[in-house]
């Protein structure tokens, strides 16, 4: 079954069925409403009778097509239902379940990655209700993982609830071995077609509950899109996908707390997590405990919040029970269990944590809302050294050899001055990052002076005294300063430490 799957696989690529395959068809008009769940502009574009139309209307608008539109013998009508994708109803096909082209997360040109397996979609509207294990296809989120997984080669890497298998195909490119886990043994079939269909072999893939299933052993790299949705236990249906029957976001905590017990040294966990917000405890220090308990360098990014009521609807509209007879007492529920426990939003957002053996590792919890460079894998290991570098710059401000330390300004930074036209003075300056996370801080004058000659060549505490003369400032005050500002400019990212040449 695996070869005439893997043969299927290729017969779609040549075909076209490829995301660029697919935008290119619909194009824009008819690829966006398709985006908000609406299929007749994709309908209309799909009319044509050949065989990428007649997979795209297939596989993706979930409609029958004419068997024929399809060819015949193992690569037509008759290899997707043997391969059980597909039935016949009259001298019709209909989709048993959804086959989605992949685009390579690793490719700038956004090449082809092969194929993942789900269930079908239970459109707006539609009779049919989403089952407690359904199997979710790529989506939003998975992207978002991706991006943010190491983009450089591992060894070993566990891909943690796989679901449909998206991040085993993504992580099969860079990773030498690749273990992927489930608790749903329906979304462990359907990952293993999806390994089928797009040639990618060597995939191991293990039933169980968290880590149960790869207890003792180690991985480089740890991705997870874990069951984060946090419902009201005494709901009723629990949807295995997207919650994981723990109460509130105690998934996610013990996901941080455990998961770096089966990195190497030197390994790295890459977590999309959602975390409560609670009356009177601010979330830093919420999910800063999470990850001091994991012992790893950590890095936490909250990327959005709601308020109850908006998540409880954005659920209700994942699982399509809006407009449903029960949507009212199940809103109605998890407004009561957010209340009971004192919920003020709910956080969604990144988790990063590097296995170093550090006695002190460097923990960042902060929130960035504004776009960032994609992939943030490729430059996530930079931002935890920042956070180090700024440590080991504070250390030595305390042991007062700061001022020998050589220092550069990071490429990429530029400064912004802000004030009135024609003013003589700016009211404000700004040093802002043209690339990576893009941040802008707020600066002085010595630290602006000191971002435009610092080039790594030169002691820090020279520049300084060269810039408190230049600005008729007392030599004491700017080091000062300096060695108080620094470290956050830092860690931000603004600045790096320069290793000391050997002498």
């Amino acid at each position: 079954m695996s070869a005439d799957l893997r043969a299927l696989g290729r017969a779609w690529e040549r075909a076209g069925y490829t995301v660029q395959g697919v935008r290119d068809l619909l194009g824009p008009v008819a690829g966006g409403a398709l985006a908000r769940d609406e299929i007749v502009p994709a309908l209309r574009a799909t009319g044509g009778g050949s065989p990428l139309e007649a997979l795209v209307r297939l596989f993706w608008l979930q409609v029958p097509v004419p068997a024929a539109s399809l060819g015949s013998g193992r690569y037509g009508a008759d290899g997707l239902i043997a391969a059980g994708l597909a039935e016949p109803s009259g001298g019709e096909v209909r989709a048993l379940l959804r086959v989605e082209p992949l685009e390579a997360v690793d490719d700038p040109a956004g090449g082809h990655a092969g194929y993942v397996v789900s269930d079908l979609k239970v459109l707006p509207g539609s009779a049919a209700a989403v089952r407690s294990d359904h199997v979710v296809g790529a989506g939003g989120a998975s992207g978002g993982l991706a991006r943010l997984a190491v983009h450089s080669p591992v060894d070993n890497a566990l891909d943690l609830g796989t679901g449909c298998g998206v991040q085993a195909l993504w992580l099969a490119s860079r990773a030498r071995h690749v273990t992927a886990t489930d608790v749903n043994p329906r979304a462990l079939a359907m990952a293993r077609m999806s390994a089928a269909l797009s040639g990618v072999e060597g995939v191991e893939f293990l039933e169980g509950s968290l880590l149960e299933p790869v207890a003792g052993r180690r991985f480089d790299l740890i991705v997870s899109n874990p069951p984060f949705v946090i419902a009201p236990p005494e709901e009723g249906t629990r949807y295995v996908y997207r919650e994981s029957g723990l109460p509130g976001d105690e998934f996610c905590r013990r996901l941080v707390a455990e998961a770096p017990g089966l990195l190497n040294e030197g390994g790295h966990c890459r977590f999309l997590a959602n975390w409560l917000q609670v009356k009177g405890v601010p979330w830093e220090e919420r999910v800063g405990a999470w990850v001091e308990e994991s012992g790893c360098d950590a890095w936490v990014v909250q990327r959005d919040a709601q308020d109850p009521a908006e998540y409880a609807e954005l659920w209700l509209r994942d699982s399509r029970e809006a407009g449903t007879s029960r949507y009212r007492e199940r809103y109605d529920a998890w407004l009561d269990y957010f209340e009971r426990h004192e919920v003020t939003g709910i956080g969604f957002g990144w988790i990063v944590l590097r296995r170093t053996g550090a006695d002190r590792p460097v923990i960042r919890v902060e929130e960035i809302r504004h776009a960032v460079d994609q992939p943030v894998g490729a430059y996530a290991d930079r931002i935890l050294d920042g956070f180090r570098a700024a440590r080991e710059f504070s250390t030595a401000c305390g042991k007062g050899v700061a001022e020998g330390l050589l220092l550069r300004t990071v490429d990429g930074v530029a400064q912004e001055q802000i004030g009135p036209p024609g003013a003589e003075d700016p009211e404000r300056i700004l040093l802002r990052q043209s690339d990576r996370l893009r941040r802008a801080a707020g600066v002085g004058t010595v630290e602006a002076a000191l971002a435009g000659v610092c080039d790594g060549t030169l002691p820090l505490g020279p520049l300084l005294d060269a810039i408190a003369q230049l600005l008729a400032l007392e030599p004491g005050q700017v080091r000062a300063h300096a060695e108080a500002v620094l470290p956050e400019l830092i860690a931000d990212g603004f600045f790096e430490l320069v290793p000391a040449r050997p002498t």
